[in-house]
């Protein structure tokens, strides 16, 4: 199934991503311009029909860059996000956006050709309650897809680097003593613990969908076989994509 999208996981790739992810605090703009056009390249990959006039669900889509990278392919792209912050953070038109919960997703069961949710389930404390949430509203055939950063890898601190390693209150702690202020991701608040082995567990038991496949989001393919392996993959594949097919 990752076939599709193993021609696009190349090393350029992974080094290109990573020098975007120095940009998150900085450039804002740039940086999720960059990762819209290859989440929208991912999602076009592993969909077996064309986006092209597909309905495709985003939650936790942001401040907008998703919605250009996703129409320009022809579909019809509708986000959900819970923050009013984020949604207007950079005074982009939102006529395609609800504000909602991802837990409770104010649309019909089956609605939606494609639903997926791209580094925003280590945000909250009920990440399967999302998970359930894109399944129920994906039609029979459509694909879900569910992308999150692992908290034991080299990202999983999001702007506290790697003093995550050092427990996560402590790790606030020494952000705010270094920079006057608070992490924007705080952990307990909007940023929690998750790891590979939970979301296998969940995509493999998924009353409605099938797993199709699990792979590293940013990395290229010969290191996808690290998903493969327990204890390892919690630490090297960095950010965990899983495909699903809906029943």
């Amino acid at each position: 199934m990752p076939a599709a999208f193993a021609r696009h996981a190349t090393w350029g790739r992974a080094r290109r991503l990573l020098r975007e992810f120095g940009y998150e605090q900085t450039d804002p703009d740039r940086f999720y311009s960059a990762l819209a056009e290859d989440t929208a390249q991912l999602v076009a990959a592993v969909h077996p029909g064309p986006l092209a006039g597909a309905a495709v669900l985003d939650v936790g889509g942001g401040p907008g860059f998703f919605a250009d990278a996703f129409t320009a392919r022809g579909a019809h792209y509708l986000s959900v996000e819970p923050d009013a912050g984020e949604m207007h953070a950079a005074g982009i038109d939102h006529r395609t956006c609800i504000r909602a919960q991802g837990q409770h997703l104010p649309l019909r069961t089956g609605s939606v050709d494609v639903a997926y949710s791209s580094n925003v389930a280590e945000h909250t404390d009920r990440p399967w309650e999302l998970a359930d949430e894109l399944v129920r509203v994906t039609r029979p055939g459509g694909t879900v897809i569910l992308s999150y950063t692992l908290w034991w890898g080299p990202f999983g601190g999001h702007e506290m680097g790697l003093t995550h390693y050092l427990g996560g209150h402590r790790a606030v702690r020494r952000y705010t003593r270094k920079h006057g202020k608070p992490p924007k991701n705080l952990y307990g608040v909007s940023l929690f613990p998750i790891t590979a082995q939970a979301g296998l567990n969940w995509a493999r038991q998924a009353r409605d969908a099938r797993l199709e496949s699990a792979f590293p989001r940013y990395l290229p393919r010969w290191a996808w076989p690290v998903v493969k392996v327990p204890v390892l993959r919690e630490v090297a594949a960095t950010n965990l994509v899983l495909v699903l097919r809906r029943r």
